[in-house]
This record gives C-alpha cells, structure tokens and sequence, in this order.
C-alpha cells in the first residue's frame, strides 16, 4: 500500500510481521501480541502496533509511550471511529506517528490530518482510483475549523475575534 503525508508519497520504514522475531528493521505489529513483544523488548527496532478501530483509548494509552507508531484501521470509508482514535490519542499527549491505514478516501485526507494523523496508507484499490495529486488537493481544501485545538489551526471564531481585533486597531490609529 501507498504511504502519504501532507507533503505527498513517502517511503515506508516500518514492515508488518507477527513478532520481532519476524522482523528484520522496523516493525509494526498486532494488537493481539503487543504484550509479548514488549515483554521481549524492541531491541534496535523502532515498534508499531496496529490497533482495532474498535479498541476503547483508555486501553492504548497505558502502552502508547513504547509505541513509536501507532496505525488505527479504517475498514471503510464510511467507518469513522478511527477520527475519533487520533484525536483521543493527540488529546491525551501521545506524540508519536499516527497512521490512518485502509479505505479512506482522498476526500477524507484532510479531516485525518486535522483528527492528528500524520500519514495515511490507503488502500491499493482506493489509491489506484485517486492518485496522489488528488490526495494533496483534497489535504488543502479545508482552510479553516469550529473547533479549536485541530492542527493548531484557528477556529473560525478565533479568526473573526482577529479580524474584528485588526478593525478596531486600524481605526483607532487613524
């Protein structure tokens, strides 16, 4: 599967497998098997975790410092708990690489990136129907939020309040 952020395609460094043991760099494994990898210890390698979409946060979060990487799963493109996830997830304080893995849209690019994903894999039959350069123009159609916190964007209210701030200023120097 493809790998984007906002910049556009980036090379993958961490590969799937079951277990360290399976694994040559960079690992991302399952849920299912986070307690024996950490138990084992990651060694040199940087670890991930595929996480179900359907996982409570509060369970995440008292692992999610071991994690270098974290990918939440969209099964379909209508299914959007993993927005939820991410935003938890950054909500809460973890750092680390949020990654949206399956059948997002490109419509969608944007939205992840505002939840705190840092990178999207979609799936190779969504991204054979929309190319890069559809992802990165959805990623900038979205200019501005209501709520506040999104990227560190300014919410629209925050945007007026300035503007309605600059006003006053202008006119009171004239």
């Amino acid at each position: 599967m493809p790998l984007l952020d906002r910049s556009g395609l980036k090379p993958e460094t961490f590969a799937r497998a079951e277990s360290l043991i399976d694994a040559a760099g960079d690992v991302i494994v399952p849920w299912a098997n986070v307690q024996a990898v950490i138990e084992i210890g990651a060694g040199n390698h940087r670890l991930g975790v595929d996480v179900p979409n359907n996982l409570p946060v509060d369970d995440i979060l008292p692992l999610a410092d071991k994690f270098d990487l974290i990918s939440v799963p969209f099964p379909s493109f209508a299914d959007g708990r993993g927005f939820s996830i991410a935003r938890q997830l950054r909500d809460r304080g973890y750092r680390g690489v949020l990654r949206a893995q399956g059948k997002l849209i490109a419509d969608q690019f944007a939205y992840a990136l505002a939840c705190g994903f840092d990178e999207v894999e979609p799936a190779d039959d969504v991204f054979a129907r929309q190319p890069v350069e559809q992802w990165l123009a959805a990623a900038s159609r979205i200019t501005a939020v209501y709520q506040r916190g999104y990227n560190g964007a300014a919410n629209i209210l925050d945007q007026r309040r300035a503007a309605r701030a600059a006003k006053v200023a202008e006119v009171s120097h004239v």
